[in-house]
This record gives structure tokens, sequence and C-alpha cells, in this order.
């Protein structure tokens, strides 16, 4: 690798880090308070900057400021250590997703993406069943019964719901012929009949909503937050964390949810392609500025659209929790594959 490259390299995942770190996960925090205001009847956020705009920095000014208290008789080493792993498994997933096809800067083709891999889906499969040891290990290190029955919760929830997660891709794999997520997005711009795009939702509609569930389980958001479900648990995983180490669990949380989007867009909802425009004739440096556009836009209604069932739907018990998982979604998943492979097979 020439040094240009290197720098390109890097620029691209301090772009990618502060967009979501810092600018993704903000305005996602302040989203979720405005839309919960709205939909409750309330005003949220209002006094910190215009429009409450700055609230989400300076509650990271608060939780910097705050004490670290950890419980005598817990595990140092592994209390520290699960947040770090929490936040690192969120933002490693993003090393792999195209937020665009290619742009042309300074005479040099520059592919939107961090870690053009050939193995993209099982490189994000395997980062989301690393990521429940953050949580799993958090309840276990805190020495206290709430944190340990969240962290337990979390693991069965994960064996649970990544099975039908896993299942749900083979249906994309089988039409797509690839493991590559820019490939994949790349047919995806195609058209039936030139008219309507071959997006993924439109040939695979099981496994598109399969997946988005357990996303909402494996982000451990409502219905889904049996983890942390405060009537019960108190604060779950993370009762026992304090000042920035429960910050970066909250920052995880959300980076969770921008990485979602932004996978479920890239697998099913056609990536960063924007019907019909690229029939235009438009420059290419237009083109690939719009796509990234597109991208942004596609992960930015998911997300609210995270918000919003968090805010309309109660949280399901443990025993529905399971019983969706094993005996709903699991069947779901085997019989969309099924379908696909005999679709195939007959044409």
């Amino acid at each position: 690798m020439d040094l240009i490259s290197l720098i390109i390299l890097l620029a691209k995942i301090l772009i990618i880090m502060f967009g979501v770190l810092v600018l993704g996960a903000a305005m996602a925090v302040l989203a979720e308070r405005r839309v919960s205001a709205f939909i409750q009847e309330r005003l949220g956020p209002n006094r910190v900057g215009p429009g409450g705009i700055i609230q989400p920095f300076a509650d990271v000014v608060k939780l910097v400021m705050k004490e670290d208290i950890v419980p005598v008789q817990a595990n140092r080493f592994i209390h520290d250590m699960a947040p770090i792993i929490s936040i690192s498994v969120a933002l490693s997933t993003f090393a792999i997703i195209p937020f665009g096809n290619s742009i042309e800067l300074f005479g040099r083709q520059i592919k939107l993406i961090i870690a053009d891999v050939d193995i993209g889906i099982l490189y994000l499969l395997a980062l989301t069943s690393i990521g429940v040891y953050g949580v799993s290990l958090a309840g276990w290190s805190s020495n206290n019964k709430y944190s340990l029955l969240g962290g337990l919760r979390s693991s069965a929830q994960l064996i649970s719901y990544e099975l039908s997660m896993g299942l749900s891709l083979i249906g994309v794999l089988m039409i797509s012929s690839t493991l590559r997520l820019d490939r994949i997005v790349l047919l995806q711009t195609e058209y039936f009949w030139g008219i309507i795009p071959k997006w993924n939702i439109f040939l695979q509609p099981l496994g598109f909503i399969t997946f988005v569930i357990a996303a909402f389980a494996e982000t451990n958001r409502l219905p889904f937050d049996l983890p942390e479900a405060e009537p019960e648990l108190v604060g779950g995983y993370h009762t026992e964390y304090t000042g920035m180490k429960f910050g970066l669990f909250f920052l995880a949380e959300y980076a969770n949810v921008i990485a979602s989007s932004a996978v479920t867009v890239t697998l099913f909802l056609g990536g960063w392609h924007l019907p019909y425009v690229d029939q235009l004739g438009i420059s290419p440096f237009i083109l690939s500025l719009l796509q990234i556009l597109t991208f942004l836009v596609k992960v930015i209604l998911l997300v609210l659209f995270f918000i919003v069932v968090r805010w309309t739907i109660p949280r399901f018990r443990y025993d529905q929790l399971m019983h969706i998982g094993w005996k709903v979604m699991l069947p779901v998943a085997i019989a969309n594959f099924l379908i696909t492979g005999l679709i195939m097979l007959f044409r």
C-alpha cells in the first residue's frame, strides 16, 4: 500500500468514526428525545442550544465529569473492558458498509468503503456474535444479581435471534451469489421491466421482515430490551456502571442502531442506489454525491423507524421473546430460503 492509499484509508476511517460517534449518535439521541416527546405530547429538550440541539453534547460533558464507581467485589479488569468491547464491535461493523459506489478526487478513483473484503456478510455475522460479550461480561463482572440476569438474558436473546438473522440472509446470498456487500448493492441497481428497481426488499420480503425484527433484538431495543428491563432488573447489565463507562454503553447502543440501519439499507433497500437518477446523464462527481446523500437519507429514515417503534410497542415478556424467536421467526426464516431455492430451481 502506497502512502496516498494509506492516507485515503485513514481519512475514510476518521470520517466514519466522526460521523457515527459525534454526529450520528448525538443526533440519534436528540431525535429519540424529540420523537418520544412528540408521541407523548410533551416538549422534550429545548434549552441547551436552539431547539435543544446541543443537549447530547451537554450530556457527554456531564458523563465525563461524573465519578467512576466500581463495586468492591467486582472484577475490575473485566468491568472496565466490557464497555470498550461493546463500542469497538459497534464501530467495526462500519468497515464493510459501502456508503457509495466510488468518487473521483484529485485524479484518483476512491471506493466509498473502508474494507473491500470478499467475506463481508460473514464478517458482519461474526461481529454481531462478538458484540454480546460486552453485555454478558458487564453483567457477570459487576457482582450484582440484576446485572447478571441482564447479561444472561442478552446471551439467550442473541442465540435465539442470531440464528434467524443469519438464515434470513441466505436468500439474499442465493440470489446475489456473493458475500461482498458492494456487489450486492450493484446487483440491486438493475430494474424489473426497466421500471421497478431490483431491491431485495421486493425479492426477499420475508427475509427483510425477519432481519429487521432480529436487528431490534440484537440491538436490545424495545420491544426486545429484556437485558435492561428497568421494572424488573433496575438497569440490567449496566446497573453498576457510572460516568463515561455507562456513556460508552449508551453510545454503543445508538452506534448499533445506526449500523443495523445501514446494513439493512445495504442488503435490502438498494444501498446508495437512487432509482432512475443514473439514467439522467449527470456528471460522475454529482452522481457520487447523490449516492452518498441517498444512503444517508435511507439510514436516517430507518433510525427514525427504530425510535418510533420503541415508543409505540410495549415490551414483550421473556417467554414471549423466546416463543417469537424459536417458534415464529426461525420457521419463517427456514421457509424463506427453501422457497427461494425452489423458485430458483424451477426458473
